[in-house]
Order: structure tokens, then sequence, then C-alpha cells
């Protein structure tokens, strides 16, 4: 395979919530440009489709990344089948609605649990296996612009997602003495079939429109790209920091979908 200039062939990557949307797109782009991939997901039927499409490059591992020991578990298996582990995503995560003074206790662990704790979790056991290899490596937290940007009715999310950008400036911080960088990328309103709710309700599709600067929103393929740069030689001065993907959202105000009818949230 071609590395694309990018210095990553034969390099090993894990990805989590690679099954689908952002973690599958930022997976086929790596493959792309030679790297070998330990692909993980919660959803075994969608990794089971995934069996066939990287060939012996790449092995997939059920992980659910509220529970440490799937993650221990999946770090390891990519030191011990391709001998070093140098980039690592973290895609995994989830969204919700509801109003502070509605939103229940296991709703709010649920959204917080996924997406902030299984990206600390992820951090942690892949850091550890980057410190032990001793090369060095990446690792890419996929935050939100709902990290930097207030929504309301999305509270858990927002406070999650701001959390997984917190938690990358530290890690870059704590890990830059072995030589491995930390950074984000908070995307907009991308096409996945997480929010494909979104694409199908008018009123909520036109409010994201009116508050891209840009006009359009954005692809798998934007986000995979911001990927494919961060964890390249191209980027080795870059960590602790995160990069927004939003065609310019973040200099608007986000759409209020508290005033909408409640079919219609």
């Amino acid at each position: 395979m071609s590395s694309n200039g990018t210095g990553l062939t034969d390099k090993v990557a894990l990805i989590t919530g690679a099954a689908s949307g952002i973690g599958k797109g930022i997976a086929e782009k790596l493959a792309a440009a030679g790297v070998k991939l330990v692909v993980t997901d919660i959803d075994k039927a969608g990794l089971q489709k995934l069996s066939n499409a990287y060939g012996d490059r790449c092995v997939l591992c059920h992980v659910d990344v509220t529970v440490e020991a799937d993650l221990e578990r999946a770090t390891a298996m990519a030191v011990e089948h391709f001998g070093r582990l140098d980039i690592a995503v973290n895609a995994a995560g989830v969204g919700g609605f509801a109003r502070i003074v509605d939103q229940t206790e296991a709703q709010w662990d649920h959204i917080v649990d996924i997406s902030m704790k299984g990206t600390f979790l992820s951090m942690k056991h892949e850091g550890r296996q980057m410190k032990a290899c001793g090369n060095g490596g990446v690792i890419i937290n996929i935050a939100s612009l709902n990290a930097q940007q207030p929504a309301a009715g999305m509270s858990a999310y927002a406070a999650a997602k701001a959390g997984v950008e917190m938690l990358t400036r530290i890690g870059g911080m704590e890990m830059a003495r072995h030589h491995v960088r930390v950074c984000a990328i908070s995307p907009g309103l991308i096409a996945t079939p997480a929010t494909q709710d979104v694409f199908a309700t008018p009123a909520l599709y036109g409010g994201y429109m009116d508050n891209i600067l840009l006009g359009r929103s954005g692809t798998v393929d934007d986000i995979a790209n911001a990927a494919l740069f961060l964890v390249s030689d191209a980027a080795s001065w870059i960590t602790g920091t995160t990069m927004l993907v939003d065609g310019g959202a973040a200099n608007n105000r986000y759409p209020d979908f508290t005033k909408l009818p409640r079919t219609q949230q």
C-alpha cells in the first residue's frame, strides 16, 4: 500500500467506534495510507461486516469502552499481533437530547460514561502501550463542536466532549516525555448514521445550515482527512490541542432546538 507521503506505511493504529461513521471513515483513510489496524467497536454485527474489508492487515476486537478490561485487552492485542502501537483514534461516543431539569441520571451516565470515561480509559491503555513500545505515538480523540459551543438540551453530551478536550490537553502535557502526541478533532455536523434524523428533519437541518459559514454539512471524509494530517509527520510539532472541523459554525450561535415542537426535537 502507498503511504501517500504521510510516512505511515506499516504503522499500527487502534480505533474505537470503528464499525460505522467517523471511526470507520478514519479506519478506511488510514488503511489506504498503509497503516495496519486494530478495529474495535461494541457493535459485533458491524464489526463482522468489516471482517474482509482490510485483509490480513487488520484484526477486529469487540470492545465496550466503558469496561477497562476491554481496552487493556485491545491495546495488548495490537502489540501481540503487530508488535507495536503507533496511533490511536478514540471515536466511540454517543449523544442525546434532554433539558437539564428533565434528564434522568441514567441518561446522563450513559452519555458521559461512553463519551468521556471511555476516552479516558482508552487513552490510559493506549498511552501505556505506546510508552512500553518506546516508539512514541499519536492519540487522536474525537470531541465535538459542542465541547466549545453550548447547546440547549445537550448538557451531558457537551459536558462530556468538553471533558474530552481537557483530557486531550492534559494528555499532551503528560505524554510528551514519552514522545506521544495527543490531539483532538471537534467536528461540526457530519453526515453519519448517528445524525440521519437531523438530515431527515427540515427544521433541524435548516437550523444547522443557518449556523455553518461554509454553507454545507460536513462529511466523514472531512474528519478523516484531518485525522490523517494529525497522525502524520507533517503534524509532528502539534500536541495538546483541538482542531475544529466545523465549516466555521463555531463563529455563530448553536441552534436552539428546545424551541421546536417536541415532535421535532
